[in-house]
């Protein structure tokens, strides 16, 4: 019962604050400029500056609530759950490509008409090579 009151008390501390009406107005700008950054015709993002602009906001955001560098004055928890955030998002990157490695090699199809044909061409190639007086 008391993890449910702490995580009421975090939630009902949060829409209470002006925290969320100020990382609301962060992300309406942040949309903004990015419709403005896209309706720029001389700009093509490519997927690399998409995840790399994507990235480099995360980490900004991670530094302001970690660093406190507009002075929000955010509770001492929110700190020390964001301090720790880039490793569990890296742990869980890791997890989710290993998983995802795993489940494509778990289902990977066999090409039986890909194989025969491979088995076929090999074999013709080494009758020419036999024609030509390679002997192996």
């Amino acid at each position: 019962m008391r993890f449910k009151q702490f995580i009421y008390f975090i939630a009902s501390d949060c829409f209470k604050s002006e925290t969320v009406l100020f990382l609301r107005q962060a992300a309406h700008c942040l949309s903004r400029c990015l419709r403005e950054i896209s309706s720029v015709a001389l700009i093509t993002m490519t997927k690399l500056l998409e995840w790399l602009f994507a990235v480099s906001v995360v980490v900004a955001a991670w530094a302001l609530v970690t660093f406190d560098l507009l002075d929000l004055s955010l509770p001492q928890t929110y700190r020390e759950v964001a301090w720790p955030m880039p490793l569990y998002l890296l742990v869980s990157f890791g997890c989710y490509s290993l998983a995802t490695v795993g489940y494509r090699v778990a289902t990977f199809n066999d090409c039986e008409e890909a194989a025969k044909e491979l088995q076929g061409q090999i074999a013709e190639a080494k009758e020419d090579l036999r024609k030509k007086g390679l002997k192996m």
